[in-house]
């Protein structure tokens, strides 16, 4: 797309509504474009509709008009979850017209360089981490994407002083071509959101966008544990600052010594740093990685990402080690909810995919009763056996999944599993897992939420199971 400022006075359809939709409509409309939102839900399940027409744009709900898109159409900005096979999306595209998501038109508002953070695992902590490591450091950050801001308005109240720090996801990057963070990190890549994408190649294409018009003067943070990551540092443009767990690299961020990729070989008693390798053979010890301030080695991969990312952009290393000590997580992502009669419950409703929901379960080290279960995408959730077989004391599961994630259970051999069938509404469903959960657990024992499943077949958002379950907890 070109610069905003260029549709005034040319028809621009924003497709879909909530909070990235109701920004980028505004932006557009002040710059004089004939802006026209469409979002397929009731009018009266569109609060922002109101405030909408009120600045007197045009918002269509409940249906999708066969004339919402003509040959007089000039850009529609879509809603990053609303799938390209969508009848208006299917129209432009016909028609030659340019489809986009938000995060391409805050890119051209912003006077701010941009951190970029996407990855099947991990962005909200890491993007939430450089946050706070940023502001140790003296800077001013402004979190935005799929949390804080919505990334127009970041781009609006942006300084060039300032830097936006920008969680992503796949379906937005999708909708982006001349998007360039200053900064670009791609933490993992697992198998996720294939519904959507059609298959692992339109999957890591997507998240591939991240770095597309990168130059050499922009940097690019890979997991070089990953081999989808490392394979992709041959194709960007960017300067590459690898990070690790397991490799003793000669540039980039990493631990000293490596971790072990198989736990069991290793020791706990050994001593381990994160340090910083230049290119010039001098390094920069961060601190003990038993400093950081959350568990499990997961948090350990985020931190070496977020270092990275402050490092590239100018902070001075020594000033990152209070704020790694200090940062506790963020809400959703193993977040400590509880106490109750000797057994503590942890919130991991973030974990929607099986790898997020094993490294959480693998950073906890009592027993633990896990509370599974959600959106059905076809997954036949194997790879969760030997999870099931040699870590669970139990299991409740519900949602879409749940005879799925039973079967496995059973194969596993795991006794303890309770499978909770839809009551009155999703709400009362998920107490009812507590419930359950809270009986299959005993003194000393956990009870995670940590789905492995997205949340939309029952709940509107992760955020929304999430603190379902921490009110459970908390009355029981």
């Amino acid at each position: 797309m070109n610069h905003p400022e260029s549709y005034r006075g040319r028809k621009v359809v924003v497709l879909g509504l909530a909070r990235s939709g109701v920004s980028v409509a505004k932006v557009f409309h002040a710059l004089g474009a004939d802006v026209v939102v469409n979002d397929k839900k009731e009018r009266e399940l569109c609060p922002e509709a109101d405030e909408l027409t009120a600045l007197g744009i045009s918002v269509l709900c409940g249906y999708h008009p066969d004339d919402l898109v003509t040959e007089q159409t000039a850009l529609l900005v879509k809603n990053p979850g609303i799938p390209y096979s969508a009848d208006p999306i299917r129209r432009a595209e016909e028609l030659g017209v340019e489809v986009v998501t938000e995060v391409e038109v805050a890119y051209w508002l912003s006077p701010a360089p941009i951190i970029g953070i996407t990855g099947s695992n991990g962005k909200t902590t890491t993007t939430t981490w450089i946050g706070e490591l940023l502001k140790a450091a003296g800077t001013n950050p402004i979190i935005a994407g799929n949390i804080g801001t919505p990334l127009c308005e970041a781009a609006l109240v942006a300084s060039a002083e300032d830097w936006i720090v920008a969680e992503l996801s796949s379906f937005q990057l999708k909708g982006t071509s001349a998007f360039r963070p200053k900064v670009a990190l791609l933490l993992n890549i697992a198998e996720t959101h294939l519904d959507y994408h059609g298959g692992m190649e339109d999957y890591v294409a997507s998240k591939e966008k991240l770095f597309a018009n990168q130059s050499s003067d922009d940097v690019a943070v890979l997991n070089w544990d990953d081999p989808v990551c490392r394979g992709i540092a041959a194709r960007v443009k960017g300067s590459v600052l690898p990070f690790s767990l397991y490799e003793r690299l000669e540039q980039g961020v990493c631990v000293e010594p490596p971790f072990a990729k198989n736990a069991d070989a290793e020791s706990a008693a050994v001593a381990r740093e994160i340090v910083w390798r230049r290119e010039d053979g001098t390094e920069t010890a961060i601190l003990p990685v038993d400093e950081l301030g959350i568990p499990g080695r997961h948090n350990a991969a985020n931190a070496l990402a977020a270092i990275a990312a402050c490092l590239s952009a100018g902070s001075d290393p020594q000033a990152l080690a209070a704020a790694l000590r200090g940062f506790r997580g963020v809400e959703h992502r193993l977040e400590y909810a509880a106490e109750v009669n000797g057994v503590k419950y942890y919130n991991d409703s973030k974990a929607t995919n099986p790898i997020a929901t094993t490294m959480s379960v693998g950073s906890l080290s009592a027993p633990i009763v896990l509370i599974a279960g959600g959106l059905d995408r076809g997954s036949d959730y194997m790879e969760l056996l030997p999870l099931f077989r040699d870590r669970l004391k139990g299991l409740v599961v519900l949602g879409e999944t749940r005879a799925k994630l039973a079967a496995v259970a059973e194969l596993a051999g795991l006794e303890s599993v309770r499978m909770v069938e839809p009551v009155e509404d999703a709400e009362s469903t998920l107490r009812e897992a507590v419930r359950q959960a809270a009986l299959l657990a005993e003194l000393g024992d956990i009870v995670l939420l940590s789905p492995a499943c997205a949340s939309w077949d029952m709940f509107e958002s992760y955020e929304q199971r999430g603190r379902i379950f921490k009110d459970s907890a908390h009355t029981l």
